[in-house]
């Protein structure tokens, strides 16, 4: 059974704490992100390598599996988000339907060796290329097709939203150490 699609427009989470996983966009420097996004992958190695991480514990929630695959694609995507902010002055950045790419990639029966891999490889070019930007890229802008705006800064904060809350979608961890 597929999942109801997400519709909500996350970005609030640049403004405010998220009450469901902690995060704090005020707590979060830039240099902080490839860290953080590293630390992510260790976790995922984790529970990709456990039992029964293709089972969901209800209709409305993807399994383990299904956000491991997921989280490897917000990898990838940002990462192209982000080269095009940095090559292009002001780039639309496309709309990605995640709901629609985890039924057509069947994210639910996908090898958890082959996505844990991808998943890391994919994590540890966006923390690399986080890493590289200078300082005075991180004012350059992109803009999605729904009209929401980002800086290179603030695409970094609400990426790694997202990497932290899938964290506490498949472990309940809250803690995010920013130190």
């Amino acid at each position: 059974m597929p999942i109801v699609p997400d519709t909500k427009n996350w970005t609030w989470v640049l403004e405010r704490a998220c009450p469901e996983c902690g995060f704090d966009p005020d707590a979060i420097d830039y240099r902080d992100v490839p860290r953080l996004t590293r630390e992510a992958i260790d976790v995922w190695r984790q529970v990709l390598a456990g039992d029964g991480i293709e089972a969901r514990p209800d209709d409305a929630t993807w399994s383990p599996l299904e956000y491991g695959a997921h989280t490897r694609d917000v990898f990838r995507i940002m990462l192209a988000r982000l080269n095009l902010m940095l090559v292009l002055v002001d780039p639309e950045l496309l709309n990605w339907d995640q709901d629609e790419t985890a039924e057509l990639q069947n994210y639910r029966a996908q090898d958890p060796a082959r996505v844990t891999a991808e998943l890391a490889a994919a994590g540890n070019a966006i923390a690399e290329a986080f890493e590289l930007v200078p300082d005075a890229d991180l004012g350059r802008t992109g803009r999605r097709t729904d009209g929401s705006r980002f800086t290179v800064e603030t695409l970094a904060k609400y990426f790694v939203h997202d990497v932290v809350h899938h964290r506490w979608d498949v472990t309940r961890e809250r803690a995010v150490s920013v130190a």
